[in-house]
Parts: C-alpha cells; sequence; structure tokens
C-alpha cells in the first residue's frame, strides 16, 4: 500500500483512531505513517502490514488479531475495539471501510500520476480495467497482466480475488509507480459488481459473457445479465465499455452505457474482429484485426475524419500455447484493452505467446502420468458455458488411434437449473461422440443418466460416487493413447484428481 499517516487512513475508512500501548497521545500517533501490505488472514502479517479483522461465515478476524500483532501489524482496522498493543481503528462496517481504503488508494495514484509521461514523453497515467463476465475473467486477466507487465508495472490479482474482498485486496497493492491495475469483479448477486466498480473506478470495463455460471445464486439469467451489466451502466462518458459483441445479452449492454462502446467478437459487428480459430494439442490460433485508433483516446477512429489516426488497421496472428477456441475470445479482449491503451498488436501478440498456461487447473495439459496418456486438467471451475467448451476441445484435438475420455464433477451453483444443465452435458457428451464418460459425485449423475439414456451405453459411461475410487478406477481404465478431459468446479474437488492422474506431486 502506498505510505498513509493513521490519521489520514482513520479519516479515509470513517473510524475513530485508538493509539496502541507505546503511544502517550493519539494525536501524535496519527501522524504514523504506513506502508505494509493490507491482509484479511493474520498468517499472511507482516512487519508494517494493516489487518483488516474482518467477521466471516466460519469465524471471526477478531480472534486472531493477537497473532497478526505478534507478526508485526502496525495497524488492525476492526468493527469492535479488541485488545491488542497495536493502534487501531474502530469502524462500523469492517467491509465498507476496506472499500472505503482501496477507493481512496485508487484515488490518489490516480491523481498524482495524472501529469506523468512515459520515457519517450508520452501520458502515462495509472489506467485501470475492470473485467468481469460468467467465464473467462481469470484467464483474460492473466493474459492481460502478462502483456501490460512489459510496459510498465503492473498490478493485478493472484488467482481469483475478484469478491468484495479480494478485489479490494489487489487494489491496495499499487503503489505510487504503478502503471496499470487490472481488476477481476465477480459477483454471487446483483449490485456487487457496481460496489467494485465505484471502487476502482475503471477507465475501461471489460464484459466477456453472460451464461448460467453461479445461475442459481443470480436467481435466472436474465438477473445474471443485469448484474454484468453493473460494469458499464456507472461508467462516465471519458471511459471504454469493451462488449463481447457475439453474446447478445453483452452487446446489448450498449444502450446501458455513456461510455464509449468498443466491440469485440467473430460477429460482423465487432471492431476488433476474430478470425480463423483453430486448436489443437499445440494450442489455439486465430488472427485479430483491429481498426484505426487516434494516440491515447481509447478511440477506435475513422483515418479519414479530422485529426486522423496515428495508427492504420493492425493484423496480427495470435499463437497461444492455450487450449480450446474459447481462448481465442479472451486473448482478443486482453489485446484489445491493451492496443487502446498503446500497446501494438503484435507486441501483444508476441506477449501472449509466452504463456504456457492460462492459470493452474485452467486447461492445463498434463503428460507427466502413465505412459502415452494426455490430461487436460480443467477442474477449477465449471459452469455450462465452459464444460460445453472443454468438451468441444476435447473432441478437436484428439488424432486417429486416440481414445477421448471425459471425466466430469458436479457444475456448483446452478439452482433450480442444475439437474436440466447437467442432463445437458450428458447428452453433448454422446453427440460429441466422447470415447468414454466417467462421471464422479452425487450431484453430477444427471449427467450420467443424461449420456445412458442419449446413447443407450454400455460401460461408456460409468458413474462413481467417491473421488479415490474414480482415480483407481481410471487407472485401471486408462490405456496408452487417451486424451483426458478432467472437468468440474472447485467444490468438487476433482483438480486434485486430474493432478495424481497428471503425474503432478507439487
Amino acid at each position: 500500500m502506498i505510505a498513509l499517516t493513521l490519521a489520514e487512513i482513520a479519516t479515509a475508512v470513517g473510524g475513530e483512531l485508538i493509539a496502541g500501548a507505546q503511544a502517550t497521545d493519539v494525536a501524535d500517533q496519527g501522524d504514523l505513517v504506513v506502508e505494509g501490505t493490507v491482509e484479511t488472514d493474520s498468517r499472511l502479517v507482516r512487519p508494517g502490514s494493516v489487518f483488516f479483522a474482518l467477521p466471516g461465515e466460519v469465524t471471526d478476524g477478531r480472534r486472531f488479531v493477537p497473532a497478526a500483532t505478534e507478526a508485526g501489524a502496525a495497524l488492525v482496522i476492526t468493527p469492535e475495539r479488541v485488545e491488542t498493543t497495536a493502534p487501531q481503528i474502530v469502524v462500523q462496517d469492517g467491509y465498507e471501510a476496506l472499500a472505503a481504503l482501496a477507493h481512496e488508494v485508487v484515488t490518489r495514484v490516480r491523481t498524482a500520476s495524472a501529469d506523468r509521461v512515459d520515457t519517450e514523453g508520452r501520458p502515462a497515467p495509472l489506467r485501470v480495467v475492470g473485467i468481469t463476465g460468467s467465464n473467462g475473467k481469470t484467464s483474460t486477466k492473466n493474459m492481460l497482466r502478462t502483456i501490460l507487465e512489459q510496459h510498465g508495472e503492473t498490478v493485478a490479482p493472484q488467482g481469483s480475488f475478484n469478491n468484495h474482498v479480494g478485489a479490494p485486496i489487489s487494489m491496495l497493492r499499487i503503489t505510487h509507480d504503478t502503471r496499470y491495475l487490472v481488476v477481476e469483479m465477480g459477483a454471487s448477486g446483483v449490485g456487487h459488481i457496481a460496489k467494485l466498480v465505484s471502487i476502482a473506478e475503471p477507465d475501461t470495463g471489460v464484459v466477456l459473457k453472460v451464461g448460467l455460471a453461479h445461475a442459481g445464486e443470480f436467481g435466472g439469467i436474465e438477473a445474471t445479465q443485469r448484474a454484468k451489466s453493473e460494469m458499464v451502466t456507472d461508467l462516465p462518458a471519458t471511459a471504454t465499455a469493451l462488449l463481447n459483441v457475439d453474446d447478445d445479452r453483452v452487446a446489448s449492454m450498449r444502450a446501458l452505457t455513456a461510455a464509449h462502446v468498443v466491440g469485440f467478437g467473430t460477429s460482423a459487428e465487432a471492431d476488433y474482429r476474430i478470425s480463423g480459430i483453430e486448436t489443437d494439442r499445440s494450442g489455439t490460433r486465430f488472427t485479430l484485426t483491429a481498426p484505426p485508433v487516434r494516440q491515447g483516446g481509447d478511440r477506435p477512429t475513422d483515418a479519414t475524419q479530422p485529426g486522423g489516426a496515428d495508427r492504420l488497421p493492425e493484423t496480427v496472428d495470435v499463437r497461444l500455447a492455450i487450449l480450446g477456441e474459447h481462448h481465442a475470445m479472451n486473448a482478443s479482449a486482453a489485446l484489445t484493452v491493451a492496443h487502446l491503451w498503446g500497446v501494438p498488436l503484435a507486441t501483444g501478440a508476441e506477449a501472449l505467446a509466452s504463456m504456457t498456461r492460462a492459470e493452474r487447473w485452467r486447461m492445463e495439459l498434463l503428460q507427466g502420468g502413465a505412459e502415452g496418456v494426455t490430461v487436460i486438467n480443467d477442474a477449477y471451475n465449471a459452469s455450462p458455458d465452459s464444460t460445453a467448451a472443454a468438451l468441444r476441445t476435447l473432441a478437436q484435438i484428439v488424432r486417429p488411434g486416440e481414445r477421448t475420455v471425459a471425466v466430469l464433477g458436479e457444475m456448483a451453483e446452478l439452482g433450480e437449473f442444475s439437474v436440466e444443465e447437467h442432463d445437458r452435458i450428458g447428452r453433448l457428451v454422446v453427440r460429441l461422440g466422447i470415447g468414454q464418460l466417467v462421471v464422479v459425485g452425487r450431484g453430477a449423475l444427471p449427467i450420467h443418466q443424461a449420456a445412458t439414456l442419449e446413447g443407450s451405453w454400455d460401460g461408456e459411461s460409468v458413474f462413481i460416487e467417491d473421488v479415490d475410487d474414480a482415480v483407481h478406477s481410471l487407472q485401471d481404465m486408462l490405456r496408452p493413447g487417451d486424451v483426458v478431459l478432467v472437468k468440474s468446479s472447485k467444490s468438487a474437488e476433482l483438480r486434485f484428481l486430474g493432478d495424481r492422474l497428471g503425474g503432478v506431486t507439487e
């Protein structure tokens, strides 16, 4: 976190500063400067850290104040006064205080960088991008970070830190040298993304897709669409809304924003046009064509207009070492944001070519297990859309003489749509000609039932309730030349099954 005095932090979060054990005067303690990390987990606290003692569903952060203090916390922020030798700020709501502090830090850095220039004398203010969508947020965030970090200090969350706690914590990692802030914005209900947008105030808001991920929490696809649209509804006219125009629900958000809209996708309506998508065992390839862009304006523009365009239309062939044609959309979103911010498409594509995976347990290719067996471990998240995309990829990359094997677990958080969507996936497995289906866990049983009904199979679909039993069965079942997809939501824990099949021991 940037350097702030305790008094400045107390003002930002609207709390009462209480001096620590070593202080004789609260006013004197208010001048103490803090610039360590901000943590909500006492195990991550280091000397100089700020510890937020947040209440949780399972435990209460106030229980861990002694551990945080012992680890060297310079400040504790808590919704109720606690016993500690460290200074503390008592606030009405710890989550609101975290959001307020993140907003203060981003605002200060943005203001201080307004007149900053790069080594070539070009404007270099802090740029902030927010990314949301039912699928692809983390992969797109990682791709954009890979591109931008070659051009300036870039802060982006590790893993899927995209909720009301993780996203502000990520924002608080910026410094006065940060050039780019990439914020992944997830939600489990209406209003959550709007809150994150109000904290970060993105220069560019990206919406990737509206699907049935978390539909049970949102209450249906229409509610999901409303929630995802919060990314762009409050953007000012000076900002840019980047929309996937291949998704009708996303494309319709054009009418909901005052921001300048830029579209990307395979559609003829796309400003940034994707074409020629191919995928095989070596990765994914496609072509991206960009319109003219006026330097520094985040605006595709006609080169014949007054003022002209500093860059003519660009076309680049993109090669990813990442499996799945759906990653062409994620990569294009990342390339588009970077291009709007001044990074040539060819430069961005070169950076993406260096990525060996989008993220741990996301279409991760493993070949260290049984001899001749290839495992695609994609079991960190699963929705109907992402599972269908992974299955299509499995069918596309198989070579003559090889057998496709799909190991599928539950797609969580689908609520009333759960049986219907699992049923749909089971039928898709048959229609794609997948050679062997192994369904793991009671929550995924409708996949097995639907596949059996669709294909009248005899042993080509197997249901196993326990993960360990599934590992042993698969080890006996697999043979050289098999290509195995492991796909489920995180809660099903099939990612560890995938690791064991693929020979990963970490």
